[in-house]
């Protein structure tokens, strides 16, 4: 199954020419690539399946999302793995 996971866009950020973000979800942040989500910003939240932003989000929509992946169990994925984002293998 595939996920989307809602964040909070922290900061922008460029990496080699494309527009990247540190992305909160909940007490993680990770690196996520912006280029589908051309007006993305700071506060905004942004849905994100395997490193890209791939729609903007409520606030309220984002939070309740959060939590019930939690519920599910869904969200300890974000913790998993090297901390090496997949769009950030992508981009190099």
């Amino acid at each position: 199954m595939c996920l989307g996971i809602p964040g909070e866009v922290m900061e922008l950020v460029d990496q080699q020419g494309l527009r990247f973000a540190k992305v909160r979800f909940g007490a993680i942040v990770r690196d996520v690539c912006l280029e589908y989500v051309a007006g993305a910003a700071p506060g905004d939240y942004v849905l994100v399946h395997v490193g890209f932003a791939i729609a903007r989000i409520d606030p309220s929509e984002a939070a309740r999302t959060f939590r019930l992946l939690e519920e599910l169990g869904q969200a300890g994925e974000l913790a998993a793995g090297s901390g090496e984002d997949e769009a950030a293998r992508v981009a190099s």
